[in-house]
């Protein structure tokens, strides 16, 4: 067998087995396991593999045939330009959060940024490469999700502290800025997820009640104590709660709060600033 025979076969597997992306998925799996790029593929597509080869291959096939995501069986994925170890004990990280890392980035100069709800760690790690912030810390509930953000900062040559935490509990002290993409997909919403995300996603990052919105309840309850007076915080949301979000923090004494798009045009982040602390 060559390595173009190889190749569609992988593919024709994967969209027998329903995969949208079969052709992009089986190339990324093809490149990953024989650790090559399309350079090389296309100037011998004829080469032939042995028998080891086409077996790995074929395993790793049948992983995502099986809908195990693809970013858990690389291991790494993209997102902003930097490299992430991602397992099932964290969030994929996605393009659409992007945005909200993007519109931190550009704010966060000389600035104490606490990322909440971290998982991977993605947003923390991309502000403190890519921004001159005067700290950055991060925090989750799961000591299993800090562990691999703990491992992306490493990857990336970042600076990060970290914080295990059920949102406010052991945070102390307070920052000039809040992000946070926390679980905000409604308990109906839950039952209709691509086997992808709701048989290997971790629950505990994606479930935010019945109307999505326990989680920015409970951080925003505490925001005027935390963040500074003047301070800014930023929010991922689902597409359909900008609104819901912005009276919740509207209630809290926040103003000026603006709503982002993300490339597919839907409301993604909405974000604003802190008025003055309550005593």
């Amino acid at each position: 067998m060559t390595i173009e025979q190889l190749l569609k076969t992988g593919a024709d597997t994967l969209r027998n087995a329903g995969i949208d992306e079969y052709r992009t998925d089986a190339w990324y799996l093809l490149s990953y396991y024989m650790n090559i790029g399309k350079n090389e593929y296309y100037r011998n597509p004829g080469a032939p593999v042995s028998e080891d080869v086409r077996a790995g291959y074929e395993r790793l096939i049948k992983e995502r045939a099986g809908r195990r995501p693809l970013q858990y069986i690389l291991g790494k994925w993209e997102f902003a330009g930097l490299m992430f170890n991602v397992d099932e004990n964290v969030l994929i990280p996605r393009q659409d959060t992007e945005v909200l890392a993007e519109l931190v980035i550009r704010y966060a100069k000389g600035k104490r940024v606490l990322d909440m709800c971290t998982g991977s760690g993605c947003i923390a790690v991309c502000v403190a490469v890519y921004a001159e912030a005067l700290s950055v810390t991060a925090s989750d509930i799961s000591k299993d999700a800090v562990d691999i953000a703990k491992s992306n900062v490493a990857l990336n040559g970042a600076e990060v502290s970290f914080v295990i935490s059920d949102l406010w509990d052991n945070i102390e002290g307070e920052y000039d800025i809040l992000v946070a993409n926390p679980p905000y997909i409604t308990s109906a919403e839950m039952t209709e997820l691509m086997p992808e995300v709701c048989d290997y996603e971790p629950h505990l990052a994606l479930c935010g009640g019945d109307d999505g919105l326990v989680f920015y309840r409970r951080i925003l309850q505490d925001i005027n104590r935390k963040i500074t007076a003047g301070g800014m915080v930023f929010f991922e949301i689902g597409c359909n709660q900008a609104d819901d979000v912005k009276k919740l923090m509207s209630e809290q004494n926040m103003y000026d709060i603006k709503v982002e798009k993300d490339l597919a045009g839907l409301d993604r982040v909405v974000w604003g600033y802190v008025g003055g602390h309550y005593v």
